[in-house]
């Protein structure tokens, strides 16, 4: 056969031009369309006698109930269970004929294009099957799709919906036109071309074979294969009725169009161009063409935006964490928001942290805003972010969990429904502790009695950690109230700032600032401190490297855990797993007690030259010991004319002489008299502090006894760290009580809480508040009388956890009303914090703390009469009572200021000139002031 121009088609004359003047096509289209009418009656026929012989087998069936006999299975039931094991994706059988039956599909759709673009202008070709392998290969894969039906029928709950379905259909017009074609001789395109519409299930294959499970992946399968299904479908049909012309024109208006032209055309059609160089010519091509665009618009228009925005997004925030080799890792979870993102990067990037080689995950199931995705473009080489969930295994596998050092949690500070917040992420940290259990937690809570759900954990362990934001709060509040001041020091050193010398500041502004710019940081000590003890390592880690040492970690005895000890004593001796916690500006700067080496940091006074040298670990192992006085003596110790920001000056080296002389005594006093102490040094234990104030001590021993013999011993908790009292009810503890009214008259240096909520507001936990108030290491005198006033239905929720602390009492009534804070005599209290309860949902920020800025400038602009003027209009009598405190007052008068003196250098002592001195003048004050009010109860 040869190809001339007007694309006409010259046919040997070998018989094929008379097998082809008298087309056959009709006996393929009647094939399929009998089978189908056929099948459809006998089905309709079935169901009608089944629906009159219903009523028999519905009393037969009600017999067998009664008799209480079981029907035997019949053989076509055990039929159709054993087809539905084979076409069913759980079983291997299964897996294999449904795997089959798609590729084969594919294999038989590809057959199909080739003999579409062989074929040429006709629709018919006169060969034998046994000369076409393609035929034959075909033919293969209808026998295949026959025994598929088959059984796909077998299994079917109901044949007649099976027998109108798609892919029976599909069936019906390729399968039986190919045992057609063998029989007749030739071949005829038809509508093999539903082929095409197997691709719709590829999808469904592929989650069967477990191939597909994510939604996405899902989505853009099936919108890809109905669109390209469809695509391929109605391009075949376009091809056949334009080659074939119209059987009511006598085929006379048929025109030539490949397959590939049929595609182009109904693409530039779907899409609505419509470029107009290819059309329909033939009527039943033009009227499918008009009801295929119903369709066809409504699939472009929704399968490809849908395609675009699914295959646009999905890698931006997807894939999974490749860890480089030596690089580690942390996650972060929880509320990832620009302002806490910002919040965590500034601390964990700081550049006095040496975090250069840890890489920071962010992992929430939303997408960041802009703001949040800039600020990880700033840090693209240390953050990277991912999006997902803790609570999915895939997202906690894709950031690479299992080889993570930590986990971290992070609450919503502003949360309207706190408990909520931890809730979930209670539970994102027990899906990671199902994940890994060796993985380190450190979770934000907003509620302290929610930390129980997470102590309680099979895998919960010593090294993770519990941050609970209202009970640190309500704790650095307590302890304010003991020592003015500690939250701001404490805040100074959880703070990550940068010290930078100012020329212009004043200069306590300047130390102030470079003790704000320190941190706390551990470390491992050199070989050279190990066997010291810690009294001694601390003595040479600030006189030689500027360092201060105020912790360290042991071991339990077990073995298995350690703990942290402050100021430990001489016990403690340093040993290679012992860790300590050091006061400094940097990470850098630790390193020196890493690097520390005795024969060649010893004498060296620039800090800056103590780095990693190369002696062996034996040539570090001791240190001879010997006062900082001794080592920094003139003959033995090399000058250096460094700066003094580089060098340690001698005075800091040296052991602090504290002089207890009596500055206010008479000139006639000696100073060698027995009762002028010696000087001693700074290192002063109980002892030599009894040998300044012996009388001091002797009396506050006595009244120690007599307090025990005149009043009840005092009751502490089951863990012994806190005072304790019997259950009282909350009428009991109210002021207007008539077992109070004596207190209320008594009421001084006593601690005021204004508390701010309603019966509708979250709890806050007031006894994180109270604990640190009344804790075991103070005597039971000492402790100081708490009054909360605010919302009685508010205070009786939070009572039950306060019922067991001693002196502690609520007035009901309104923190802003004057009348009730001068019942409770706020003008002579030690302290007064204001706290608020309320669950503010106002978007406006700047409203949160508006009841207690309202509450502060209320009681700031109070007037109250001058307790002095009070005491001069009153009777000039002087009472026994009065007499003997004012000679106490004098006898101890000069005792009093040398104790003052001893506390603030002793203090002074251990901090180095450049660290925060208007901090540490703050502390030494109130440790004075505590000092003279023990000395003031001890004399009275």
């Amino acid at each position: 056969m040869k190809r001339v121009s007007n694309h006409q088609t010259i046919l040997p004359s070998n018989g094929s031009t008379n097998c082809l003047s008298e087309r056959q096509w009709h006996y393929f289209l009647a094939s399929s369309l009998i089978t189908f009418a056929l099948g459809l009656f006998i089905l309709l026929l079935y169901k009608l006698i089944a629906f009159s012989c219903s009523r028999w087998s519905r009393r037969r069936k009600e017999r067998n109930e009664n008799t209480g006999q079981v029907e035997a299975v019949s053989f076509m039931t055990k039929l159709k269970w054993m087809a539905e094991r084979w076409i069913s994706g759980q079983t291997v059988t299964g897996r294999i004929l449904v795997s089959l039956s798609c590729v084969l599909s594919i294999g038989s759709l590809i057959i199909y294009l080739i003999d579409a673009s062989r074929f040429g202008k006709k629709v018919e070709q006169c060969k034998s099957w046994t000369e076409s392998p393609a035929q034959q290969i075909d033919f293969v894969f209808n026998v295949f799709f026959t025994f598929y039906f088959i059984i796909r029928f077998t299994a079917a709950n109901d044949k007649l919906i099976f027998w109108l379905e798609m892919h029976s259909i599909v069936d019906y017009f390729t399968i039986l036109p190919a045992y057609m074609a063998i029989y007749l001789g030739r071949q005829w395109l038809g509508f093999r071309f539903l082929r095409a519409l197997r691709l719709i299930s590829f999808p469904d294959i592929l989650q069967y074979l477990s191939l597909l499970r994510t939604s996405n992946k899902i989505r853009l399968a099936q919108l890809l294969s109905m669109f390209f299904g469809v695509w391929l479908a109605a391009a075949g049909f376009v091809h056949l009725v334009e080659n074939s012309g119209d059987p009511f024109h006598d085929w006379k208006n048929s025109q030539y169009l490949s397959y590939w032209d049929c595609l182009y055309f109904l693409m530039v059609t779907m899409s609505t161009v419509g470029y107009g160089d290819i059309y329909c010519v033939t009527d039943i091509g033009r009227t499918f063409i008009v009801f295929f665009l119903l369709f066809a618009l409504a699939i472009f228009a929704s399968s490809v935006p849908e395609i675009l925005d699914i295959v646009g997004k999905h890698p931006r925030y997807g894939g999974t964490y490749e860890k480089p080799a030596g690089v580690r890792h942390i996650v972060v979870t929880g509320h990832i928001s620009y302002e806490s993102v910002k919040n965590f990067l500034r601390d964990f990037l700081h550049e006095d942290r040496e975090n250069k080689n840890v890489k920071c995950l962010f992992l929430d199931s939303k997408n960041p805003d802009l703001e949040l995705e800039a600020l990880f473009k700033r840090h693209f080489t240390q953050v990277c972010f991912f999006k997902g969930s803790p609570l999915n295994t895939n997202d906690l596998e894709r950031v690479k969990l299992k080889l993570a050092d930590a986990f971290l949690v992070v609450a919503d500070p502003r949360a309207s429904d706190p408990d909520a917040e931890d809730a979930a992420n209670i539970m994102r940290v027990i899906s990671a502790k199902n994940y890994h259990s060796d993985i380190r937690i450190i979770i934000q809570l907003m509620r302290f009695h929610n930390k129980a759900f997470l102590v309680n954990l099979p895998s919960w362990m010593a090294q993770d950690q519990i941050i609970c934001l209202a009970e640190m709060k309500l704790g650095f509040m307590a302890q304010s109230c003991l020592a003015p001041g500690f939250s701001t020091l404490m805040a100074n050193l959880f703070a990550m700032r940068s010290y930078k010398k100012s020329e212009k500041a004043a200069k306590w502004q300047d130390d102030y600032l470079r003790g704000a710019g320190m941190e706390m940081y551990s470390s491992y000590l050199s070989e050279a401190l190990h066997g010291h003890t810690f009294p001694q390592a601390v003595e040479i880690c600030f006189c030689k490297l500027k360092l201060l040492l105020i912790a360290i970690s042991v071991y339990s005895e077990d073995g298995e855990d350690y703990q942290v000890v402050l100021n430990a004593g001489i016990d403690y001796i340093i040993d290679r797993d012992t860790k300590a916690f050091f006061i400094c500006e940097s990470e850098e700067e630790v390193k020196r007690a890493q690097n520390f080496c005795k024969h060649c940091h010893w004498y060296e006074k620039n800090i800056r030259k103590i780095v990693k040298c190369n002696c062996s670990k034996q040539d570090k192992s001791t240190i001879p010991v010997a006062t900082c006085k001794q080592q920094d003596s003139p003959s033995t110790t090399p000058t250096s004319d460094k700066s003094a920001d580089d060098v340690l000056p001698n005075p800091y080296c040296r052991r602090i002489q504290i002089d207890i002389t009596n500055h206010s005594r008479s000139n006639s006093q000696s100073p060698t008299s027995p009762d002028a102490p010696e000087v001693f040094n700074s290192t002063l234990n109980t002892k030599s502090l009894s040998a300044i104030v012996p009388h001091v001590l002797a009396q506050k021993r006595q009244q120690q006894e007599e307090r025990k013999m005149i009043k009840c011993v005092e009751h502490f908790d089951s863990t012994g760290l806190f005072h304790w009292c019997d259950e009282r009810k909350f009428e009991e503890a109210v002021l207007s009580h008539r077992k109070n009214r004596d207190l209320l008259k008594k009421l001084n240096k006593h601690i005021v809480v204004c508390l701010f909520g309603d019966h509708k507001s979250p709890l806050i936990g007031l006894c994180n508040f109270v604990m640190p108030l009344r804790a075991s290491s103070f005597k039971l005198d000492d402790v100081k009388t708490i009054v909360f006033v605010g919302n009685e239905e508010y205070l009786r929720k939070e009572w039950h956890s306060l019922e067991n602390f001693p002196d502690v009492y609520v007035k009901p009534g309104s923190p802003l009303n004057r009348a009730d804070l001068r019942t409770i005599k706020i003008n002579q209290c030690h302290m007064c914090v204001i706290l608020t309860a309320s669950d503010c949902r106002s978007d406006d920020i700047t409203l949160v703390d508006k009841e207690a800025i309202l509450c502060s400038l209320n009681i700031k602009t109070m007037t109250f009469q001058n307790v002095a003027d009070v005491w001069k209009c009153a009777s000039p009598r002087r009472t026994l009572a009065t007499l003997a405190l004012l000679r106490v007052h004098k006898k101890f008068n000069n005792e009093e200021e040398e104790i003052e003196k001893f506390v603030k250098r002793k203090i002074s002592g251990y901090i180095s000139k450049t660290s925060n001195r208007k901090i540490t003048k703050s502390i030494s004050d109130e440790f004075s002031n505590i000092v003279k009010e023990k000395c003031n109860r001890i004399a009275g």
